[in-house]
């Protein structure tokens, strides 16, 4: 059987289905089969780094407020950047706000359920906007998706302000994602992986937002209203296949429970030039356009991409054949949390959490040399009470100096297992990873 994840397997959530797609974008994935490396191979060959700090455990439980860490996102302070912040979902648990020491400074709860039996706000993934023209003046916003509402929620960041930096200005009018009732909000198929983007020649700003068990993607135009809120519309949608042919001429689909297909949520949006990086969870990486116009292209694969699974209802796992060697390489799924390090020649890298084997891959940032994959690292423990990063769920990386903790700038990443506190009790956090490290790490 295929190796779990907190007691669910790995490729559990696919199955096959029809492509969503059209027949041309699926059949333009073919590629040639490479012989791919075990997880375990790849992981322990790989140099490790070892973060410098971490925040406190969060718990996933009644006592600590169904706290559960996912994504973050960076914000550098220009005027003071060693009163930077780091910005993070806790799910059920809302927001928390840390600064450059790990410590936190602010929790924002998620909102409650409207109604009995309606779903609570529940925060998936964060990003940051810069500069936006709001009433009383332009202002950096920190956007999230609340998986448990269908919305987007956006906050306002003033690094000064009492009571913590982050004030909610969400227009109080903003639309379900992608949902047309409450009860299909109840149904939980809702906003869940967020990119944002600003467009360089226009101005306007963007939200793209992956669909929790399908395989869409929308571009959301952020909106300022004259009350200084921030609201939404949608400009377009795009489906990304779900089914694959593969170069023995067979379909393939990831295995899953019955009516899901294979979900995006790490995304990362390219300012300099507005291509978008979508993890698909069980299939791999995507190139495409930020506005959602063109063909999306598959850059690099799993290393299950063609492996052939049954659901078992029984276990509630898939049980996999043989492997018929069309996978990649580099990642294991679920492929997660994507970022990228950002140099002003237009250099840089896209990295991505590879969740099955414990790894972050590392590929070439510009397109004109194909993206092609530079290396890869573990964040590993540093001592006995700072471990690293395990099934990590979201990172954000941010190449600019940082005050004198992080001068060589600064990779946070999600720690899907906070040991030792993850014992009787399911305890997650993030781990702070100087940039240096890293980028010396891949270079090796």
């Amino acid at each position: 059987m295929l190796p779990t994840r907190r007691g669910l397997p790995v490729a559990t959530r696919r199955i096959s289905r029809t492509a969503l797609a059209p027949l041309a974008l699926a059949t333009a994935l073919t590629a040639l089969a490479a012989p791919a490396a075990t997880p375990v191979q790849a992981a322990t060959a790989l140099p490790a780094v070892t973060p410098r700090a971490a925040t406190s455990a969060l718990y996933d439980d009644a006592a600590g407020g169904s706290a559960d860490a996912d994504d973050p996102a960076i914000w550098r302070n220009a005027a003071d950047p060693d009163r930077s912040l780091v910005i993070a979902t806790a799910k059920k648990g809302g927001l928390r706000v840390y600064d450059l020491d790990a410590r936190e400074i602010q929790s924002v709860p998620a909102p409650a359920a409207p109604a009995p039996g309606a779903a609570p706000g529940r925060f998936n993934n964060v990003d940051l906007v810069h500069g936006v023209r709001l009433s009383g003046g332009r202002a950096d916003l920190a956007v999230t998706t609340d998986r448990g509402r269908d919305r987007l929620r956006v906050y306002r960041i003033d690094r000064d302000r009492p009571g913590g930096p982050l004030t909610d200005v969400t227009d109080p009018a903003a639309p379900a994602v992608f949902s047309a009732s409450e009860d299909e909000v109840n149904e939980q198929r809702t906003a869940y992986g967020l990119a944002t983007w600003t467009d360089r020649a226009t101005g306007r700003s963007y939200a793209l937002v992956s669909q929790r068990e399908r395989t869409r993607l929308a571009l959301l135009e952020l909106l300022a209203r004259a009350d200084g809120t921030v609201g939404y519309r949608t400009v377009r949608t795009l489906d990304l296949p779900s089914s694959f042919r593969l170069p023995n001429g067979t379909s393939w689909s990831p295995c899953a429970e019955p009516g899901e297909l294979p979900q995006v949520e790490g995304m990362v949006v390219d300012p300099a030039d507005g291509t978008l990086y979508a993890g698909q969870e069980d299939v791999g990486i995507w190139r495409l356009r930020a506005d959602l116009t063109g063909t999306p292209q598959l850059i690099d694969r799993v290393r299950e991409y063609g492996v052939p699974a049954t659901y078992d209802e029984a276990t509630e796992e898939c049980v996999a054949g043989a492997d018929p060697g069309y996978g990649g390489k580099h990642l294991t799924a679920d492929v997660e949390g994507l970022t990228l390090v950002t140099e002003d020649d237009g250099d840089g890298l896209l990295l991505a959490s590879s969740q099955g084997d414990d790894t972050f891959a590392a590929y070439d940032r510009e397109v004109s040399d194909a993206n092609e994959y530079e290396g890869g690292f573990r964040v590993a423990a540093a001592s006995a009470t700072l471990d690293g990063s395990e099934e990590c769920d979201g990172a954000a990386a941010l190449a600019a100096p940082l005050g004198h903790r992080w001068p060589d700038g600064l990779l946070v990443v999600q720690d899907g297992h906070d040991s030792p506190e993850d014992t009787d009790r399911t305890a997650t956090g993030f781990k702070f990873v100087d940039l240096g490290d890293v980028t010396d790490a891949v270079d090796d």
